[in-house]
């Protein structure tokens, strides 16, 4: 019972409260460049480490330079100008 609700809980697909809190942190990290994709660390779960050695290198390139981005735009507390953000839609994430 509560490994259901707890699926249930966390499934932005589901859940209107978890879709808005996915919304709310993907349009703060838009301000530094970054997707709520990129937050996946490939050392706390093999399964992305392995999700990240399928992709193309210059997929995986490119996210190395959004979060290297991110850290310098975080150490300078500054954002990526607005026309430079870039805008995703939420079925994407």
């Amino acid at each position: 019972m509560l490994s259901k609700f707890s699926a249930w809980f966390v499934n932005p697909r589901r859940n209107p409260l978890a879709r808005l809190h996915r919304n709310a942190v993907a349009s703060r990290l838009r301000k530094y460049g970054l997707r709520y994709d990129d937050l996946y660390d490939p050392y706390h779960d093999l399964d992305i480490k392995e999700a990240l050695a399928r992709l193309p290198r210059e997929v995986v390139d490119a996210r190395n330079q959004r979060l290297k981005r991110a850290m310098d735009l975080s150490m300078k507390h500054q954002y990526l100008p607005d026309d430079v953000q870039v805008r995703i839609p939420c079925s994407s994430l």
